[in-house]
């Protein structure tokens, strides 16, 4: 579990055994996650299953490679990453599973300051998930829904999530990872299953 407040940004060293995984450049990281962590690493929760130097290697699911960005890197992308939730933590964000919906293309980035405003796509199966002033997270980073439309939502990016993030890097087609609120889902799934009982 994880809240959506990026910690650190890492670098992608590359791919091992095809896609089967993902080797990454965490610095500041080395002391504090080994094999068998988890991390988010761009918004999906990856398991560490080695360490090779200062390098950490994760596993990446068919899942992973289909659903995330995880499979289009290239050699020196940044990638957010944030270490899990504890019991002490503050959750300064959201809760965040780190388990991807789908991934969104970037629309529109428009200056707006002192930030950034962010139009992403938006599947029409998710659509119900997302509500105007709603939490969502883009490449693990906790955000808040500024404008929702039927085929698109938007997000406002301060300065500190410009700096500390690899949002700051997105351009117009790019994509990005997006998470809906998970007491969101959990909420739409009763609601409907209780409609489709009645």
């Amino acid at each position: 579990m994880f809240t959506g407040i990026v910690t650190h940004v890492g670098l992608f060293r590359g791919y091992r055994r095809g896609k089967a995984e993902l080797a990454l450049e965490a610095s500041g990281l080395e002391g504090r996650a080994g094999p068998g962590d988890s991390l988010a690493v761009d918004g999906v929760c990856l398991t560490a299953v080695r360490r090779e130097n200062r390098l950490f290697l994760f596993n990446l699911s068919r899942e992973t490679l289909e659903r995330s960005t995880l499979g289009a890197l290239r050699p020196g992308d940044e990638l957010n990453l944030e270490l899990p939730l504890t019991l002490a933590s503050s959750l300064g964000g959201h809760l965040v599973s780190g388990h991807v919906d789908f991934r969104a293309k970037l629309l529109r980035s428009v200056a707006r300051r002192p930030g950034r405003r962010l139009e992403f796509s938006l599947p029409r199966e998710f659509r119900p998930f997302l509500v105007p002033k709603g939490s969502v997270a883009v490449n693990g980073v906790s955000l808040t829904v500024a404008g929702l439309h039927p085929a698109s939502f938007e997000v406002e990016l301060i300065p500190v999530t410009l700096d500390k993030s690899n949002l700051r890097l997105l351009k117009t087609g790019s994509e990005a990872n997006v998470e809906c609120d998970m007491i969101g889902k959990y909420v739409y799934n009763f609601t409907t299953a209780r409609k489709k009982e009645d």
